[in-house]
């Protein structure tokens, strides 16, 4: 086997680092400015201080706009797990032309500008008296995340062999039975990520939040949107800092229950 020259290797990491900090350092640079003392945000601060998360949860309004993101997630992530893990196996059965248009059709959401999407949703829950409330904010995210459901648990699908649910439903199982103790096992990791980034989906989600959500019922990016057009305090940065700790946490998990998992399975094994 040929050996790389050690320049090529040098070049190729550093290129690879240069990207990663042009994706990162953006994204770090929210942490020491949630910290800053002084009531505009200086990189890096003069002055430290933890002033700035007190703000916040001592602020009704970003303890508002946290709890309605964390509702409407949650309701986003539910709904779109039990439609796009039925809507996957669905389109496991279908074969042809038919499978490239309705695969076409649930991934509409990822490929449709988003503004569209939002007039669309919001001129419809006009119609039914959704729009304003978290219910109909969690419906409108819960459509936007249905294609990484679908994704997710689609791939996670390619897993389970067909000879094991005839063998299943040739032992007396009935469709529900199969699902629960055949499909389900199989698809876990499919399911827990699409859930993760369900639930990301939402509680990042801003477009179409500021066309659903009323005076009552402000997510914490349209919360952060509103204080950036008026002023820019750091306590926006905090706000930034906990989306983003929150989605760590949650990609941590989802890592760490794949790895559970895999261990698990290994350990079920026969040994030799």
């Amino acid at each position: 086997m040929t050996r790389q020259p050690l320049w090529l290797s040098i070049l190729a990491h550093g290129g690879a680092g240069l990207v990663l900090a042009f994706l990162v350092l953006p994204i770090v640079a929210v942490l020491p400015a949630s910290v800053n003392k002084a009531s505009f945000i200086f990189l890096p601060p003069r002055a430290y201080s933890t002033r700035w998360y007190g703000e916040f949860f001592l602020d009704s309004e970003w303890r508002s706009a946290l709890s309605t993101s964390l509702q409407v997630a949650l309701i986003a992530t539910v709904v779109a797990l039990v439609l796009g893990t039925v809507s996957a196996i669905g389109l496991r059965r279908i074969r042809g032309r038919w499978h490239s248009l309705l695969t076409g059709l649930f991934l509409a959401p990822m490929i449709v500008p988003v503004i569209v999407t939002a007039v669309a949703v919001y001129r419809s829950a006009l119609d039914v008296g959704l729009a304003g409330t978290v219910l109909g904010l969690g419906l409108s995210h819960a459509m936007l995340a249905l294609p990484f459901v679908v994704i997710n648990v689609g791939i996670a699908l390619r897993t389970v062999d067909d000879n094991w649910l005839r063998a299943a439903a040739g032992l007396g199982a009935g469709p529900w039975t199969v699902f629960r103790t055949v499909t389900l096992p199989n698809i876990t990791p499919g399911l827990v990520g699409g859930a993760v980034f369900s639930f990301i989906t939402s509680f990042d989600e801003v477009v179409v939040a500021v066309f659903m959500a009323g005076y009552a019922n402000k997510t914490l990016p349209v919360k952060i949107w509103e204080s950036i057009r008026l002023e820019y305090t750091p306590v926006v940065a905090v706000a930034a800092v906990l989306m983003i700790l929150l989605a760590m946490l949650l990609f941590g998990g989802a890592q760490a229950l794949g790895r559970g998992q895999s261990i698990l399975k290994k350990s079920e094994q026969p040994q030799a």
